[in-house]
């Protein structure tokens, strides 16, 4: 079975069928959830400080649902609009852009506290990264280094000083580590590659951590997880946290985010973005009913 970027562009790749088939997927949601708390990890935000983010190729919205319950502010963007169309119609709480990151962003300069990224978890897993490495014409423009350069030149100036972008890819050569590394670099990006569990074939992933300043000082590149046992030293902030969620039984109830203020809050937003038929505003929201027999 080929790769999915050499069957076909990622617009056309993830129609509307295979959109709604990746997100309606359990195991595709438990990894992407996994996938994002990592992230998050080694974006090494303060904590309990809501920040906004930038979700590159966002999808359908997966990851988008925990940075709402971790408290951020996000915007998503993608290239596929069956993607974008299934993330209106499960209205996640994020911004949401219909956009070819090979052309680069157009944020203002300063505009995101952090920006992630982690790959489609399919059967052979592809991310975002990985399709701007294939050429889908033979104009010079669409060569992988300059799609690469754009994209990692707006990406520098659309985030503050300092912060991090976390991107999670899965090099198929140690070539392709070497090209987008040292754009990154010449971009302006600090940091490095960070490796989870790589002497494992199922779960070894690979993350570009990257730096934007050093906020008085050099940050450092952190350790890769290497066994089941966290060590005390070496690991990305937060881990403990990511344990803690990790071991909940599947019974847990989450603690609920839907009170007065979230509800007020979403009905302002389907009001601006037009829709129709949105309740009003009265002492009644959010109140609980009582059962009924």
């Amino acid at each position: 079975m080929s790769r999915p970027e050499l069957q076909a562009p990622p617009e056309i790749y993830y129609g509307d069928t295979e959109a709604k088939k990746y997100t309606n997927n359990s195991r595709i949601q438990q990894i992407q959830a996994d996938m994002t708390y990592r992230a998050l990890e080694l974006l090494n935000l303060p904590p309990d400080e809501p920040a906004f983010l930038l979700d590159i190729g966002c999808g359908s919205g997966l990851s988008g649902e925990i940075l709402d319950e971790e408290g951020h502010h996000w915007v998503g963007v993608d290239i596929a609009p069956s993607m974008l169309e299934v993330a209106l119609e499960r209205e996640v709480e994020g911004d949401l852009f219909l956009h070819d990151i090979g052309q680069g962003f157009g944020f203002r300069p300063g505009s995101f506290d952090g920006a992630i990224r982690h790959a489609p978890p399919a059967v052979l897993p592809i991310s975002v990264i990985q399709w701007l490495l294939n050429a889908e014409t033979s104009h010079p423009t669409s060569s992988p280094p300059h799609r690469l350069t754009r994209f990692f030149t707006t990406l520098h100036a659309a985030l503050r000083n300092p912060s991090r972008a976390v991107l999670q890819f899965y090099p198929t050569s140690d070539d392709q580590v070497q090209l987008i590394t040292s754009i990154a670099q010449k971009a302006g990006f600090g940091g490095g590659v960070v490796v989870d569990f790589p002497n494992s074939n199922k779960a070894r992933k690979v993350f570009l951590c990257l730096f934007v300043g050093g906020g008085g000082g050099a940050q450092q590149v952190p350790q890769g997880l290497e066994g089941p046992q966290p060590q005390d030293e070496g690991h990305a902030k937060f881990e403990a946290r990511r344990e803690r969620l990790k071991s909940r039984s599947k019974g847990a109830k989450r603690k609920s985010i839907k009170d007065r203020d979230w509800i007020l809050k979403k009905k302002e937003l389907y009001r601006q973005r037009g829709k129709e038929s949105v309740p009003r505003d009265s002492k009644f929201t959010a109140r609980k009913r009582k059962p009924t027999f």
